[in-house]
């Protein structure tokens, strides 16, 4: 019997079902003694079957998997998010050796992208320096919706990640390796390295991650 592809689908007004079998793991955000986000600790693989349910909600109790709240929560799930692509919305920064492309609808404010002493924004004006584009470089990658991605030479350049999904602690879906997204009108959102999904029900971009999880306190 073929290999069935790593898939999700959003169910409407309901969880993401996933099919596939792809891993599903923890992932939590390191930060300095500044609390600025530096680096991600992902945690080992949790149990699940080969199709299951990631609540969309933010209220079961048994995160990050549904257990039916949805339905006593009458949970509002339209999905708002655009159905184009990416070189359709993006915005471009070019510096030396480097250019960058950014798709703000995409941002989920993880702030990777910024600290006290400088910002991707500041850097970009710095890119001569090899060592500030380096910097560049390293935010980018760690940021995990690509609201930002970067060329070199004309090539896109993308961090090698595996086809998984990862809960982050308080935080959303961190979907990777380039999992097709079906939305629950049957359109797709366009298949990306890297995604943030929405898991507390605040956001306004369903089912992308807006960054409401930060404001609505969702613990998980």
């Amino acid at each position: 019997m073929a290999t069935q592809e790593p898939k999700i689908e959003t169910i409407a007004h309901g969880p993401y079902e996933v099919t596939g079998n792809p891993p599903l793991r923890t992932r939590r955000v390191v930060r300095s003694e500044r609390d600025e986000p530096i680096a991600w600790q992902t945690g080992p693989e949790v149990e699940h079957d080969s199709t299951y349910y990631l609540c969309r909600c933010g209220q079961s109790a048994d995160k990050p998997f549904c257990d039916g709240s949805h339905a006593f929560e009458l949970f509002d799930g339209d999905e708002t998010a655009s159905d184009n692509s990416f070189d359709e919305r993006v915005e471009t920064y070019v510096g030396v050796g480097i250019t960058i492309r950014k798709d703000g609808e995409l941002c989920q404010h993880a702030q990777f992208c910024k600290f006290a002493e400088t910002n991707w924004f500041e850097l970009v004006a710095e890119t001569g320096d090899t060592s500030r584009r380096s910097q560049l470089v390293a935010m980018i990658e760690r940021c995990p919706s690509g609201a930002l991605a970067y060329e070199i030479a004309g090539e896109r350049i993308e961090p090698p990640l595996r086809a998984e999904i990862a809960a982050v602690v308080d935080g959303p879906l961190f979907v990777s390796g380039e999992i097709p997204i079906e939305r629950s009108d049957g359109k797709y959102l366009e298949t990306r390295n890297r995604v943030v999904l929405c898991r507390c029900g605040g956001s306004d971009n369903k089912p992308l991650c807006d960054g409401s999880h930060i404001d609505n306190g969702f613990q998980s």
